[in-house]
């Protein structure tokens, strides 16, 4: 240890600070509360469960309780009121906590009643990343990414790179309610370490769709089917700067978009077959994640999921294990689509390009395309 600089003895140089108190923050922090309240949750009662180390679940008779951690905010749900209550109360026995009712505000998302469910919205979040860029009352876009300008390797280096790195890292968060902005926001991140001026105005562009659609955010809607069904797309050698595929998915529980992602592949593929192989790779680990932890809560169907690939070769690859020359240097550890296909719990299914959801996470869109799987996303507007 080391005296603090602005607060060293000079008469005593080699003595150091006596610690009366953790301070909070300490690396050795977090590890120590979850540690905590982990074993005062087992204590009452709660099944910790082993796909999400931050979700318990307690279970009463017929009645089922989940409690969901981030750090010291939680968020507990059932369908029994007065079980959820008597639960609350334990918990205030060993920690202060306080109970907030009906989450209407938990980190930096909003939820809004609608006639066909929840609402979850940014509004707040996006205002203050707006303030922080100066474009309060810029003029709204219909579209974040524009379809005739392409990304180039652009010299003229932006002036103030800390702005862009963070305006782009906050926009991250947002795609937390707003998937349709994830192609976008997940070009703007390749470019952190040396943004151009080309890459500022691609990143005020998607400020200015934003703040067209504040009032957007994810709606989650009661479904009478649990059934999953995934989306997979890829844009072969999409980028003009590495010419690296960019590749999406889109994974749906009934009616209700739960998990999706866009990014670029990690190789280069030599075949628009290889990019959406390796597409249908990706979103077969996510897709068996969410059935594990469907499984784990017993809110399973039993259905096989069923995957949507618009590329003919890929899908034949799924079902056929015959190698050939085009497929032959493809890595094996992406054949564990087969694997399950062929073991029956995933059906690989094709789909046509224009009913394809995930291509807008591979591809800039015209505006009306871009409205149209906006919408299949059940990304709609709220109440202002």
């Amino acid at each position: 240890m080391r005296q603090p600089p602005g607060y060293e003895d000079p008469d005593n140089p080699d003595h150091v600070c006596h610690l009366q108190r953790s301070l909070y923050g300490l690396k050795q922090a977090p590890r120590a509360w979850f540690n905590r309240l982990h074993e005062f949750l087992l204590q009452t009662g709660f099944v910790a469960s082993k796909t999400d180390v931050s979700l318990f679940h307690y279970t009463a008779g017929t009645s089922r309780v989940f409690l969901l951690v981030y750090v010291d905010d939680i968020i507990m749900m059932g369908d029994d009121s007065a079980l959820v209550d008597s639960l609350l109360q334990r918990l205030a026995t060993t920690f202060k906590i306080r109970d907030l009712g009906v989450p209407t505000f938990f980190l930096g998302i909003e939820t809004l009643s609608t006639p066909e469910g929840i609402l979850l919205s940014q509004r707040r979040y996006i205002r203050d990343i707006l303030n922080r860029a100066g474009m309060s009352d810029c003029k709204p876009l219909a579209t974040p990414a524009s379809v005739t300008q392409a990304v180039s390797q652009s010299t003229d280096p932006f002036d103030n790179p800390t702005q862009y790195q963070r305006l782009a890292g906050a926009l991250q968060y947002l795609t937390i309610t707003r998937p349709n902005l994830s192609y976008s926001v997940n070009r703007l991140c390749q470019f952190m370490h040396a943004p151009t001026d080309e890459h500022w105005g691609l990143l005020k562009r998607v400020l200015r769709y934003i703040r067209g659609t504040m009032d957007y955010g994810l709606r989650l809607s009661p479904s009478l089917s649990t059934d999953i069904h995934a989306f997979s797309d890829s844009d072969w050698a999409g980028c003009p700067v590495d010419r690296k595929s960019t590749s999406g998915y889109a994974v749906f529980i009934g009616s209700n978009l739960v998990s999706w992602v866009s990014r670029k592949q990690r190789t280069v593929a030599r075949s628009s077959t290889e990019a959406e192989y390796k597409g249908l790779a990706d979103v077969c680990a996510e897709v068996t994640w969410v059935v594990s932890l469907l499984r784990e809560l017993g809110l399973h169907s039993g259905a096989p999921a069923t995957l949507w690939c618009d590329n003919l070769g890929a899908t034949y690859l799924c079902a056929n294990p015959m190698f050939h020359a085009r497929t032959k240097h493809v890595e094996v550890d992406y054949h564990f689509v087969l694997d399950k296909v062929t073991s029956g719990e995933y059906k690989v299914s094709f789909v046509s390009t224009k009913d394809q959801v995930a291509d807008i996470f591979t591809k800039p869109l015209p505006a009306a395309r871009f409205a149209i799987l906006r919408d299949k996303l059940n990304v709609t507007a709220g109440h202002p």
